[in-house]
Formats: structure tokens, sequence, C-alpha cells
């Protein structure tokens, strides 16, 4: 049985995500922690730029409750990964961010997985519904067939 990845084209959103020299771990790529930290700077960069999201003193903030990272090849330093982003899901307080990490001229994801957010009112830490801000922002996003976006 062969699996499908995600292939470019199922993203919305991409970022270039530079590498340093020390991301490289001893067997020559990137450590497998890092992947998380490139989810990360991809979906908060995208809510900082086109949401309006103010972080850390917004009235709104999103906490992340699952992660997931699935590898199909090493990236590694001094690739700049390409970062493809798109949303599955849109609840009345939470994300789902599927994530796709290319290498410059794959059109297959090196790395894939998913990054979900539930919305949280900052001071009492209590889910609260997306401001309407945000979810059009994030409604730009969305993908129809969330199944190509999962290895």
């Amino acid at each position: 049985m062969t699996e499908s990845w995600p292939l470019r084209d199922c993203f919305r959103h991409w970022t270039a995500l530079p590498t340093r020299w020390h991301d490289n771990d001893v067997y020559g790529h990137i450590n497998n922690t890092l992947y998380y930290a490139f989810f990360d700077t991809l979906v908060n960069r995208y809510l900082i730029e086109h949401c309006g999201l103010v972080i850390p003193d917004g009235p709104v903030i999103g906490l992340v409750v699952e992660t997931k990272c699935r590898y199909r090849r090493p990236l590694a330093f001094p690739q700049t990964v390409q970062g493809g982003l798109a949303v599955s899901h849109i609840g009345r307080s939470s994300v789902r961010y599927e994530v796709g990490l290319f290498a410059e001229d794959d059109r297959t994801a090196a790395a894939a997985g998913h990054f979900i957010h539930v919305y949280v009112d900052q001071s009492e830490r209590r889910p609260m519904p997306l401001p309407e801000s945000l979810r059009t922002a994030l409604e730009r996003l969305a993908t129809s067939d969330a199944t190509d976006l999962r290895p």
C-alpha cells in the first residue's frame, strides 16, 4: 500500500522558513523537534500578519491543544524550507491548521501534519468564540478536502 502525501497545490498560504547551521543534528538533517517550531512560526506569522492577532497582550489568544507531524524525507541546512498552510476546520472556538514543509523544488511535502488552536479569553483562559476578523481571515485558508492534506 502506498501512502499519499500532500502536494503543494493543497496549501493556500506560503512562508519561507530559513534554516540555520545549528538546526542540523548529528545525523546531518534538521532535528525532528524543530519541525514543530516551523509549524508554530508558520501559523503565528499568518495570525499576526493577516488576522490582526496581537501577541502577547491581545484580548484573545490561541492555545495549542494538539499537534502531529509525519516525516517523509529529511530537510537540512542550508535549505530554505517552504511552509504551506491551510485550514481544514473552523469551529466555534477552535481551528485546525494543516501544514506541509517542502524542500524548495519538491512538489511533495517532506513533512506534514496539523496544529490545533483553541482560542481563549486572555485573562480568564476560557474558550471564546473566534472574533469575526479572525474567522474571516482563516476562512481564506479553508480547504474543502482536508483528506488531501493528511499523510
